[in-house]
């Protein structure tokens, strides 16, 4: 039903403007620290914080100063850390092989937060590229990116990272029938707990750029990826592929990327009500990052605009490099 509003002036809309207890009070939506996921990148080594320069504040991290991250954001209330590790190329093959290596990166990293840092939930990323000689989220054979032969080699990573102490796997790869496989798996494994956010609405964006710096994928990448993730034009196909990927077994689904496409993050929400969530990826980050350093906007006010947009646009939560900025706001303001 179509709300009434008096005719001016008995409506005067500004009323509920007119202060900050005033605007409070009259406030539809808010933005709070446990809205928030950091995405967070780990490398090999003792003690290095290595700038992402595409990033602007982004560090790759060594596993024990990811531990120190993890700590930072427990104590800020971030409830979640996400896991992007940065390969050594040497260890990058056509059979991807290290994505399921119980010492790679992102497991060691997982079982020294979960022993050092048990009040934080670990949230890892499944998809082949960090370990993909081509730079591809799955295998390629003559040219094609391969579904089913991909989804049995994302399942055994799956596997590894729930054995690691994962709390949420993020399948980010956009196969056909991963969902599924995956809560199978972790089934019949044992894992019944371990989450699924699937990045179900995943775009194929111009947007990802310094994230594809970031783990060392950008020169790697041989093609492009639009056969497998999305086209931008296409909104319908987002319901389409969040309704498969809940009826397989996701128990929270991603929109990807995040600001250009809050009309799908909007419609995610209002058609199945489910747990929603959107990654304001690299791209999006490094825009009003290198904007606020040369003084055309102010940094941290478009910084919680940006954010707030998500909430408005129904998400539950957030992916955001600013996570650990917003949070010491959230906590002084």
């Amino acid at each position: 039903m179509k709300p009434t509003v008096a005719p001016y002036p008995l409506a005067r809309m500004r009323r509920a403007r007119q202060s900050p207890a005033i605007r409070g009070l009259a406030r539809e939506n808010s933005l709070g620290v446990e809205d928030l996921i950091w995405p967070v990148f780990v490398r090999d080594g003792a003690g290095v914080e290595e700038p992402v320069p595409s990033m602007p504040g982004v560090m790759r991290r060594s596993v024990d100063r990811v531990v120190e991250a993890a700590a930072e954001a427990r104590d800020l209330g971030i409830p979640a850390i996400c896991l992007f590790p940065y390969t050594d190329p040497a260890l990058k093959t056509e059979d991807c092989a290290e994505a399921w290596n119980p010492e790679n990166l992102s497991n060691r990293a997982t079982r020294a937060i979960k022993a050092q840092v048990p009040g934080i939930a670990v949230m890892t990323d499944v998809a082949l590229d960090p370990y993909n000689i081509n730079g591809h989220d799955g295998f390629v054979e003559n040219g094609e990116i391969v579904n089913d032969r991909t989804v049995a080699a994302l399942v055994k990573q799956a596997l590894s990272q729930a054995e690691a102490g994962a709390d949420i796997i993020g399948p980010s790869d956009m196969m056909d029938g991963r969902i599924g496989a995956l809560r199978r798996a972790l089934e019949d494994a044992g894992h019944q707990n371990v989450m699924l956010l699937s990045y179900a609405a995943k775009y194929a964006s111009a947007f990802y750029g310094p994230f594809r710096d970031a783990v060392g994928a950008s020169g790697r990448l041989v093609g492009d990826k639009k056969t497998y993730q999305m086209d931008p034009a296409n909104s319908d196909e987002a319901l389409r592929l969040i309704e498969r990927d809940l009826s397989e077994g996701a128990d929270m689904v991603m929109v990807k990327p995040g600001m250009p496409y809050l009309d799908i993050c909007r419609r995610v929400k209002d058609t199945f009500g489910v747990p929603t969530f959107a990654y304001q990826v690299s791209g999006e980050y490094a825009m009003i990052q290198a904007a606020a350093q040369n003084g055309w906007i102010d940094g941290e006010k478009a910084m919680l605009e940006s954010l707030m947009a998500f909430k408005r646009a129904g998400c539950n939560g957030i992916l955001t490099y600013f996570a650990p900025a917003v949070a010491r706001l959230l906590k002084t303001g």
